[in-house]
């Protein structure tokens, strides 16, 4: 666990000092919605970008003017999560950990084989190993949804060779950066 402590602070900062991050992130959400997996989705539960992540907002209104229904989490005690049906990033307010939510009260939406979750993360393997921030909000999510398909959004700086994973630690399907799609392994 002090291993993982010690990467989350060195990629948070490797992270922070990304160059030029307006132009790769518009690379990235390019790349994204030319995929088969979001183009045939019906649900795409994505989270409010925060700090130095890959900048989510551009993606959330491409997605729902394409019609698509999107969906953010709303966290909860004891590593609960769920999604809640947004029109707008105009539905997001302040929620824990100073991270934008929706209010509790919007709709679910109703997770399918056709869902796709984009997941946030500090690092990834090629094979779809994920260093989190360590809350286990998505680990528990996941878990919940076996046949939901998910994607890393990622710069290529923090696409790594090996992370120190754990069994219950959650991979995904598909890495997208600036540079290239990664199908993992995972």
């Amino acid at each position: 666990m002090e291993i993982k402590k010690e990467l989350r602070k060195e990629f948070s900062h490797l992270r922070a000092e990304i160059k030029d991050k307006v132009s790769k992130d518009l690379d990235i959400t390019e790349r994204l919605l030319e995929e088969e997996k979001i183009t045939e989705a019906d649900n795409i539960l994505l989270y409010a970008s925060f700090g130095s992540e890959v900048d989510t907002y551009l993606l959330i209104d491409k997605l729902i003017e394409m019609g698509k229904k999107v969906a953010l989490p709303k966290c909860g005690a004891e590593r609960s999560m769920s999604f809640h049906l947004i029109g707008s990033v105009a539905d997001l307010h302040e929620g824990m950990y100073r991270i934008p939510e929706p209010d509790i009260a919007l709709p679910q939406p109703v997770i399918t084989d056709k869902t796709v979750c984009i997941i946030p993360g500090l690092a990834f393997t090629e094979e779809g190993g994920r260093l989190g921030y360590g809350g286990g909000y998505y680990d528990a999510f996941i878990s919940q949804y076996p046949e939901m398909y998910t994607i890393a959004l990622a710069y290529e700086e923090i696409i790594v060779d090996q992370l120190p994973l754990m069994k219950h630690d959650l991979t995904v399907d598909l890495i997208v950066t600036e540079e290239r799609t990664v199908l993992c392994n995972g």
